[in-house]
């Protein structure tokens, strides 16, 4: 059986979802089961910081599919959980980690594959790049000004859509044994910037929508006037930075090689969500 954690967010969902289409035995683990996935599975209720729920949920799993917010404690204490309940395999979601980044995520992220890699648990890594998805937190400021800003600069990004993470996650979960030990780059199938997605959106909402640039500083600053957690917003501003600099310019085929399917591209993402900006 199969366990999915972070089920009710954009990785996890779709890959309960996938799973359970195929009739595979899965098991989704959520905090609210409010906000369960729509799938033909198991539900189970739990906490990451409490090891009492994660043990439960662990039963019978042979193969976990990490998915969350990359909170070091929390990722450790599943990981744990796995190892005590002699879980075989787990397929973590992660970034372009590094314990040395300035990005507080990615620092984390590696603490999180360290502790992994000690666990004695056989795993495979698929690192993504810059979610799709996290265009829709622009919707808001879109639908209000025509535009938006970012402090991406001209930087390129081989943006990819969460749900192809989620098909290369649940694709590995059901033969892991054939990606122990890999650690897969995933990206969409071309590199984009911040000018490409205002083109692409003016395309699809037949007016036009400006991308204004900014710097990492002062993005930081309206993240937070917009209530954006500092922590968060601080990351944000570094990321960006960072992508400025051309750190997220970086391509790979391993979604179609693993999946049989090419990545989705920036238009089909924007045509199935065009409803978030109108």
């Amino acid at each position: 059986m199969i366990l999915v954690t972070g089920a009710s967010g954009k990785v996890g969902s779709e890959a309960a979802r996938l799973l359970g289409a195929q009739h595979q035995p899965t098991r989704a683990l959520v905090r609210d089961p409010s906000r369960a996935p729509r799938a033909d599975i198991e539900i189970v209720t739990g906490d990451f910081e409490v090891p009492d729920t994660l043990d439960a949920a662990m039963r019978g799993i042979e193969t976990v599919i990490l998915v969350s917010p990359a909170v070091p404690a929390q990722e450790i204490a599943v990981i744990a959980s796995a190892a005590r309940r002699g879980v075989r395999h787990i397929v973590k979601v992660t970034s372009k980690a590094s314990a040395d980044s300035p990005v507080d995520r990615r620092r984390g992220q590696a603490q999180i594959e360290a502790y992994l890699e000690t666990s004695g648990i056989s795993y495979t890594l698929l690192r993504a790049n810059a979610y799709m998805q996290n265009l829709l937190a622009l919707a808001p400021t879109i639908k209000q000004t025509g535009g938006f800003v970012m402090s991406a600069g001209d930087g390129q990004v081989g943006m990819i859509d969460a749900r192809d993470v989620a098909a290369t996650a649940a694709t590995v979960a059901t033969s892991p044994e054939a990606h122990a030990g890999r650690a897969y780059w995933l990206t969409g199938p071309e590199l984009i910037t911040y000018d490409d997605v205002a083109k692409e959106l003016s395309d699809a909402l037949g007016h036009s929508v400006g991308y204004r640039r900014t710097t990492p500083a002062e993005h930081l600053a309206a993240m937070i006037r917009a209530g954006v957690p500092e922590p968060v917003a601080t990351s944000n501003a570094q990321a960006f930075g960072l992508i400025a600099e051309g750190d997220a310019a970086w391509l790979s085929d391993e979604v179609a090689a693993i999946t049989g399917t090419p990545p989705r591209p920036l238009r089909t993402f924007i045509a199935d969500h065009i409803a978030a900006f109108t």
